[in-house]
C-alpha cells in the first residue's frame, strides 16, 4: 500500500535557499560523524520519502511507486521509525533508489535534512527563471524589497534582479498571499550576492539563475506557483 503524503514542514536546519534549477545532479553529502550506515537491500523493510513533481514530499513503503525523476535521492527509514534507518532531527539516510532497484542493494549516505530537501527539489525541472549569464534588456521599474513593516518574521528570502520578470512574479505571489519575506537584489547588494553564493556552496548546488527562493529551510529555484503552495502548506 502507498502511505498518505506527508509534509516535511517547518525549518529543519538553517533557512537556506539556493539556485537549483540548472543543476539536475544530486549534491554530494556533507561529511558526517559516526559510523557509516549499514547496506540495505530490496528486501529491507523501509519507508521511502521522495519529492513529487509539484514539490511536495511524500512517503511510501513501495519502492516502485516512487517516480523515476525522484529516485536519485530518496530518504529511507525503518518502517517502525526507529533503529539504524533513522538518524536524528538534523541527519537523514538517503539512497539512490534506482541503483537499489537495479542491483538489489546499495550503500546509504548520511546528509543533513536541509541538504536532502535541497537535493531532492533540485531533481525537478526549474520554475520560471532567468539565467544570470543571459542577455537582458533595460532594467524594469520597481524594486524587489518586501513591504514594510514585515507581518511577522520572514518565511522566505527572495533573491533576484530588477530585470527578471520571474522575480517580480514570485514577489507578487508573496505579497498577494501576505507571506512575510525579505527581497534581496543580488546586483545592487554585494552582500546579498555573497550570501547567496555561500548558501549555494554549502549545499553543493548551482547558483546561476534567479529567482532563488529560500522557503522554510527548503531550497527552490525559479517561480512555480504550485510548488510554492506545496512548500508553504505547513506555514
Amino acid at each position: 500500500m502507498s502511505l498518505p503524503r506527508i509534509g516535511l514542514g517547518g525549518p529543519t536546519a538553517l533557512a537556506f535557499l539556493v539556485l537549483v534549477g540548472a543543476c539536475k545532479r544530486a549534491p554530494s553529502t556533507s561529511a558526517q560523524s559516526g559510523a557509516a550506515p549499514a547496506e540495505v537491500s530490496k528486501d529491507s523493510a523501509l519507508l521511502f520519502t521522495y519529492v513529487e513533481p509539484e514539490g511536495i514530499f511524500a512517503t511510501t513503503d513501495q519502492a516502485d511507486k516512487v517516480p523515476e525523476v525522484a529516485r536519485r535521492l530518496v530518504r529511507i527509514m525503518g518502517q517502525d521509525n526507529r533503529g539504524p534507518r533513522r538518524k536524528n532531527d538534523t541527519e537523514v539516510e538517503v539512497v539512490d533508489l534506482g541503483e537499489l532497484l537495479a542491483k538489489g542493494k546499495t550503500q546509504p549516505r548520511v546528509m543533513s535534512h536541509a541538504e536532502f530537501e535541497t537535493g531532492a527539489l533540485a531533481l525537478l525541472p526549474p520554475g520560471d527563471s532567468c539565467l544570470l549569464a543571459q542577455p537582458h534588456g533595460a532594467p524594469l521599474a520597481g524594486e524587489l524589497d518586501s513591504p514594510e513593516p514585515l507581518d511577522g518574521p520572514p518565511v522566505a528570502i527572495l533573491y533576484g534582479t530588477r530585470w527578471c520578470q520571474a522575480c517580480f512574479a514570485a514577489r507578487q505571489y508573496l505579497v498577494d498571499n501576505r507571506i512575510p519575506f525579505l527581497g534581496k537584489d543580488i546586483e545592487k547588494d554585494p552582500a546579498a550576492a555573497r550570501e547567496l553564493r555561500e548558501k549555494a556552496a554549502l549545499l553543493r548546488v548551482a547558483a546561476d539563475r534567479v529567482p532563488t527562493l529560500d522557503v522554510l529551510g527548503r531550497l527552490l529555484v525559479g517561480y512555480d506557483e504550485g510548488r510554492m503552495k506545496g512548500q508553504l502548506a505547513d506555514w
